[in-house]
C-alpha cells in the first residue's frame, strides 16, 4: 500500500529515540459516563452528494437501521502517492463531522464548505439542515470541531488553501467564517497525501484552546502540533473567538501525528502517529506548546491513525486503516493494554481495516468503509464483554452492513449521548 511505503520511508528518516516515560495519573471516571448508552453514531457518505448516515443505538448498545440526510454539499477524495483516489482515509483526517448537544457539524471537501445539521429530541436519527452550508476560506476541508462553551466551530482545510477557520454558531445557523489561519503546506487541491496534509482540529478539555494535528512527510514539512488561544471579545461582550496568535511545536520523537483525543481533567493529549503508534503528549496550558511525555510502539500496525477514549475504562481505543483490530493503549504511559481481532468467527466479519471510531459508555463504534469489494460498515465493539464483576476485555459484538447507504468513501464517526 502506498500509504505504509511511505510511512515507513518517514520512519526511517525522521524518528529519534522514545523519551523516557513518565509516570501519570489516569484522569477520572465518571459513573454516568462509563455506563451511559448512546442514542446514535454519525458519519458521512463523503459522495458528490454528500450525506449524513444516522444510526440510531439500541439499549444493548447495538445499531439497527439507516437514514441518510443531505448535508447540501460535496465530498471528496483526496489523492494517494500513485495519484490514486485515496480510498480508505478519503480524507486524511479525523473528525469530519462533530457533535455538540442536539447540533451536528459536517464538512464537505468537494465544494469547499460547511453544514449545520439540528438533531430532533425525540428521534436522533431526524436530521434537519439548519440554513444553507457556509463557504470555507479554504482548499479541500477536512475536519471540523465544535465548542458549546463558547458557540464556537473551527475547520481545517488542506488543499491549496491550507489552514484554520472559525465563526460563531447559534440555532439560527453558523456566521460567516473568518479568515483563514494559514498552514504553509505547498499543496494541491484535492491534496496528495497521507503525509503532509491536516489531521484534524478539535478543543482543549475546558475548551479555552483549539487544537491542531498536522503529518510531516519527511521532506518539505515536519509534523506539528498547533494551539490556538480562545479569547473573550472585547467592550463587555460575552462572545469569544479564535484568537490568530499559534503556538506551534513539533513534539520529540513524533512525525505524523493524526487523530487525538484531549484527555479529560488534564493539560494533556492522546494522539496516534502513523508512523509507529501513539503518544501522551503535554501541553502547556498558559503557551500552548506541545511535549512529549511518554511513547508507545504498536508492533505489526501498518497505518494507526484513530483514536478515542473509552469512560467505561479510561484507556484509549486507536484503530488502523490497514488492519482489521482495535488495540487499547493506557493514557498514562501510551503502553498496550489489549488487541482485539475483528475478524470474527471464520472471518465472516473480516473488514480491511478500520478509520474513525467514536465510544459511549462501554461501546466502540469504528467505521470501515470497505474497499470496493467489501461493503461499508460499522464495528460496534464491547469493551467489558463477558467481564461479569471484573473489568472483561473488548469484544466484537456486532458487525453493521451499511449496504447503499454508504461505500469506500465514507468518513467519520461521532456520537449522541
Amino acid at each position: 500500500m502506498p500509504f505504509v511505503s511511505s510511512l515507513s520511508a518517514l520512519l526511517a528518516a525522521l524518528l529519534t529515540s522514545a523519551p523516557a516515560v513518565q509516570s501519570l495519573a489516569t484522569p477520572p471516571r465518571t459513573a454516568d459516563a462509563a455506563t451511559a448508552v448512546g442514542k446514535a453514531v454519525y458519519l458521512i457518505t463523503n459522495d458528490a452528494a454528500n450525506a449524513v448516515v444516522a444510526l440510531p443505538i439500541g439499549a444493548d448498545g447495538k445499531l439497527s437501521r439507516v437514514t441518510t440526510t443531505p448535508t447540501g454539499g460535496a465530498g471528496g477524495v483526496a489523492v494517494d502517492s500513485n495519484g490514486q483516489p485515496a480510498t480508505p482515509d478519503a480524507l486524511n483526517s479525523q473528525s469530519s463531522l462533530t457533535v455538540v448537544g442536539h447540533t451536528i457539524f459536517a464538512i464537505n471537501a468537494g465544494s469547499n464548505t460547511l453544514s449545520m445539521l439540528s438533531i430532533s429530541p425525540s428521534d436522533p436519527t431526524d436530521l434537519r439542515l439548519v440554513g444553507k452550508p457556509v463557504p470555507i476560506p479554504g482548499d479541500f476541508p477536512n475536519t471540523v470541531a465544535a465548542s458549546s462553551k463558547h458557540n464556537l466551530v473551527c475547520v481545517g482545510a488542506t488543499g491549496v488553501r491550507a489552514g484554520i477557520s472559525c465563526s460563531r454558531f447559534s440555532a439560527r445557523g453558523v456566521e460567516p467564517m473568518d479568515a483563514l489561519r494559514p498552514f504553509a503546506l505547498g499543496q494541491t487541491t484535492p491534496p496528495h497525501g497521507p503525509l503532509n496534509t491536516v489531521s484534524q482540529v478539535f478543543f482543549s478539555p475546558d475548551e479555552s484552546m483549539l487544537f491542531a494535528t498536522v503529518k510531516g512527510n519527511g521532506n518539505t514539512t515536519t509534523g506539528f502540533f498547533s494551539a490556538f488561544p480562545v479569547q473573550r471579545s472585547s467592550c463587555g461582550s460575552s462572545s469569544a473567538s479564535v484568537s490568530h496568535t499559534e503556538q506551534r511545536s513539533s513534539p520529540n520523537g513524533t512525525a505524523v501525528l493524526f487523530g487525538s483525543r484531549a484527555i479529560p481533567n488534564t493539560h494533556r493529549v492522546f494522539a496516534t502517529d502513523a508512523s509507529f503508534g501513539a503518544v501522551v503528549l503535554a501541553v502547556d496550558p498558559a503557551t500552548g506548546r506541545a511535549t512529549t511525555l511518554a511513547k508507545g510502539a504498536i508492533p505489526g500496525q501498518k497505518a494507526t491513525c484513530w483514536a478515542t477514549l473509552s469512560p467505561a475504562t479510561g484507556t484509549a481505543f486507536v484503530t488502523d486503516a490497514a488492519t482489521n483490530r482495535i488495540v487499547e493503549m493506557s493514557v498514562s504511559d501510551a503502553s498496550i493494554v489489549s488487541e482485539t481481532d475483528l475478524n470474527g468467527p471464520e472471518g465472516r466479519e473480516a473488514d480491511p481495516g478500520l478509520i474513525d471510531l467514536a465510544a459511549a459508555g462501554r461501546f466502540l463504534y469504528a467505521l470501515s468503509p470497505g474497499n470496493g469489494t467489501t461493503q461499508a460498515a460499522v464495528a460496534v465493539v464491547d469493551v467489558r464483554a463477558n467481564g461479569g464483576k471484573g473489568k472483561g476485555k473488548p469484544a466484537l459484538v456486532q458487525h453493521f452492513g451499511l449496504g447503499k447507504a454508504a461505500g469506500p468513501r465514507a468518513m467519520g464517526m461521532a456520537v449522541l449521548v
